[in-house]
């Protein structure tokens, strides 16, 4: 054994290597706040490889991502690798934080070490840029309505800012070209500049040496092994660990299929953008680049500078009480807005589990349709709720209209009554494809029926419908049961101005009777 590894050493010189990565000499006094260097390699190995397995199973395709993800994540290990991507993201930022909070209070970032402080100013740039590119991936509605967000602000950019949105959205509508743009730049191009920086960053940091404690200790310099070593060893344990609890317990949220029509859905950004989203409330309308560009940019230009403005010789934090204290606040600051914007954040996951009358009214036309003849366990297709989702609604539209027609579009469209069924159909359809149908009472499903066929092209409920004709979300407290059936019956009869169509020959005894009712208990 012995003459292979001298072989080996004398073709490789492995041990020169061993030897610099273990024997480095480190400080008197190095302990575990210089754990946090070690812990973010740990972090970054962790992002590449999973990254690296998603790759194999992950379609960058409009039509085929989102499926790709749900393929992904249906089995254990996928579940478990996406988990350990998604929130080892989140980890990163936090180790970048308290790294970046360690080398100010030590003041690691001056003399000699300026270079070594901007190539980690620039890898954290790379890191938040990773977690923007990554975003789009899985084609879900956040990531669509983000996108679009992230685009605007980047429109926002002075001088070119038409051309930093133009590269960013690849065509004129986010779709193929922006998938495609993002993808690539997620796993070709930020990994190379990533890998890049991390090289050039060990490299002036093993030159000039790791800055050490504050204050001085007595004593000799100790090498990295064995005390160091196993310092750095047992924290990124402890955070794998944690990770691990995670990816397990925690599997990431994947909304709804993209789809672009919806322009009622709120886009949130993840959860270390939230401060920024949270900023750019307080500069509205023309004001809003000094909120997207001007105060990120002032506070990116001070920490790219702080090794120049902060170059008295001492490092101890006691005796930087400006630096060190204008940092606290802007730290604050940044914690502050990112716990206002957390608080302000709308019940998505609530609205999310609700179904709406569109939806509901859907499930009976489906059924009155005949779908299930083909989409059932033992039908020629699959059935609604494991059907492809990452078809448009245009497509899906096409679909119900004619079953058997290859290239929706060359037909006439429907007539109006037939397009809001198909309508119904659809939002069944897709948000079928997201969560399991709870099951409603039959009285409360035809009046969905009846309103998806009737009543959305003129009223409201839910922030969903026409504007027409009056909101009806909380008509109930005004109105009571007989009032709702006389009208719905025959509108002339209760206001002879009213230019509501009549009911009665349309809409059988119960189906009146339930609608009215259910416009009753809308307090």
């Amino acid at each position: 054994m012995k003459r292979a590894f001298d072989w080996l050493q004398s073709r490789t010189g492995f041990r020169g290597a061993r030897h610099a990565l273990l024997d480095e000499p480190l400080p008197p006094g190095t302990g575990w706040f210089f754990t946090l260097g070690s812990v973010l390699l740990a972090l970054l190995a962790v992002q590449l490889l999973t990254g690296a397995f998603l790759t194999l199973y992950y379609a960058p395709t409009p039509d085929h991502a989102y499926d790709s993800v749900r393929f992904i994540i249906g089995t254990v290990p996928g579940r478990l690798v996406r988990g350990l991507h998604h929130y080892g993201a989140s980890f990163l930022v936090v180790a970048l934080v308290l790294h970046m909070v360690r080398v100010v209070a030590f003041g690691s970032y001056k003399a000699p070490r300026e270079a070594t402080w901007l190539s980690g100013l620039a890898l954290f740039g790379l890191v938040l840029a990773f977690s923007l590119t990554g975003y789009l991936l899985p084609w879900d509605q956040r990531a669509y309505w983000a996108t679009v967000v992230t685009i605007n602000i980047a429109r926002l950019t002075p001088l070119g800012g038409d051309v930093v949105a133009g590269l960013l959205q690849g065509g004129a509508a986010i779709g193929a070209l922006t998938l495609t743009r993002w993808y690539s730049f997620h796993v070709i191009f930020l990994p190379a500049g990533l890998v890049a920086l991390i090289v050039l960053h060990l490299v002036l940091m093993r030159r000039h040496g790791i800055s050490g404690p504050v204050r001085s200790h007595a004593g000799d310099a100790t090498a990295f092994y064995p005390w160091q070593a196993a310092r750095d060893t047992a924290v990124i344990a402890v955070v794998l660990v944690a990770l691990c609890v995670f990816a397990w317990n925690g599997p990431p949220p994947l909304e709804g299929p993209a789809d672009p029509s919806d322009s009622t859905y709120i886009p949130r950004p993840e959860w270390y953008f939230l401060g920024l989203f949270q900023l750019l409330k307080y500069f509205p309308g023309r004001w809003e680049v000094v909120g997207a560009m001007v105060v990120p940019g002032v506070v990116v230009a001070l920490l790219v500078l702080l090794p120049w403005l902060d170059r008295g010789p001492s490092r101890d934090p006691r005796r930087r009480p400006l630096v060190v204290g204008a940092f606290a606040v802007g730290f604050a600051a940044v914690v502050g807005l990112t716990a206002l914007g957390w608080r302000d954040r709308p019940q998505t996951a609530a609205a999310a589990q609700t179904w709406t009358l569109r939806e509901i009214g859907g499930r009976r036309m489906s059924q009155a349709s005949g779908c299930a003849k083909c989409h059932s366990p033992d039908g020629i297709a699959d059935p609604l709720e494991a059907a492809p989702s990452t078809r448009g609604p245009e497509w899906l539209a096409g679909h119900v209209v004619d079953p058997e027609m290859i290239a929706p579009g060359l037909r006439e469209p429907p007539a109006p009554a037939a397009e809001r069924e198909v309508a119904a159909i659809v939002a069944y359809v897709r948000k079928l494809s997201r969560q399991a149908y709870p099951g409603f009472a039959a009285e409360t499903e035809t009046a969905a029926t009846i309103y998806a066929r009737h009543c959305i092209g003129c009223h409201v409920i839910d922030g969903e419908g026409g504007k027409d004709g009056p909101e009806l979300s909380h008509i109930g407290a005004k109105r009571d049961l007989a009032y709702f059936t006389r009208l719905i019956a025959d509108p002339e009869a209760v206001n002879p101005d009213a230019e509501m169509p009549g009911f009665r020959s349309r809409l059988s005894d119960a189906d009146l009777k339930a609608i009215a009712a259910y416009l009753e208990s809308r307090k």
